[in-house]
């Protein structure tokens, strides 16, 4: 059982990763968005970003790794791979639409973990083993980690307060408007491509139970570090239908996003 308490805690995160200004609220707000209020576009609408070199770096990485499993691009017009300086978001949701291609639920998962895996060296999930067991610190400095290093996936994020097994501990991310859902629009990229993958890693590679807690009314998330994910099957992401409004690939008369029945 898990209770969220949505109560932004603050925590020491090196300058170099921030280049943010203060909001009104005092908590730091990231510069690479590019909104007047310093916060995401209300549900309906993209918001803006300024991306730097940090967060392009990342998504050219994410996009070459994730390219070798991607469908073709139907109408070519270039030939050659882009340059480290030419990905963007766009690029990088691409590539991810293209590996959903031809694949089903459970491939698509199996694609982002090897991709993950080939981001680490040999014997990185053994060390992380032995450097974070499931203990309430190591959750607690895992969610730490997640705002200054997955912002530029998924948006601004705070960390919060949440409740596990009747214990109160700061191991809770909540994301205030995922990016990677926004810009996507898909509910089957973000429970097959992002959720269960990052769920699956944590809990079963490195040992720290991770769930992850999409509100698709919002395209707000909570990331609970310490909390053992339930069953695909169990899991109310199962259910959801598509966003028919706004995926380029939705199926209307189904009451389920079909990328979740495959």
């Amino acid at each position: 059982m898990v209770v969220l308490s949505l109560q932004p805690v603050q925590f020491s995160t090196p300058k170099h990763m921030l280049l943010c200004r203060p909001g009104s609220t005092g908590y730091p707000i990231r510069c690479g968005i590019a909104e007047p209020s310093g916060e995401p576009a209300p549900m309906g609408q993209k918001t803006k970003y300024n991306d730097g070199f940090f967060e392009k770096g990342f998504m050219t990485l994410f996009a070459r790794k994730m390219k070798k499993f991607a469908a073709p691009v139907k109408a070519r017009t270039e030939t050659k791979e882009k340059a480290w300086w030419e990905y963007d978001y766009e690029s990088f949701v691409d590539v991810s639409k293209r590996v959903m291609q031809g694949r089903s639920r459970v491939q698509q998962q199996q694609v982002v973990r090897e991709v993950l895996l080939s981001m680490l060296p040999p014997g990185a999930p053994a060390q992380f083993r032995k450097l974070f067991p499931p203990t309430k610190w190591a959750a607690e400095f895992n969610a730490a980690l997640t705002v200054p290093f997955f912002h530029w996936l998924v948006g601004p994020s705070e960390v919060v307060e949440v409740e596990i097994n009747g214990v109160k501990q700061r191991s809770g991310v909540h994301i205030k408007k995922c990016r990677y859902l926004e810009n996507s629009g898909c509910v089957g990229m973000c429970v097959n491509m992002c959720k269960f993958p990052t769920q699956d890693f944590f809990t079963n590679e490195f040992g720290l139970p991770l769930t992850m807690i999409p509100n698709f009314e919002d395209m707000s998330c909570e990331m609970v570090y310490g909390q053992v994910p339930p069953p695909f099957e169990e899991d109310p992401v199962s259910k959801q239908p598509c966003f028919t409004d706004i995926c380029s690939i939705a199926t209307p008369s189904s009451s389920v996003c079909p990328k979740l029945q495959a």
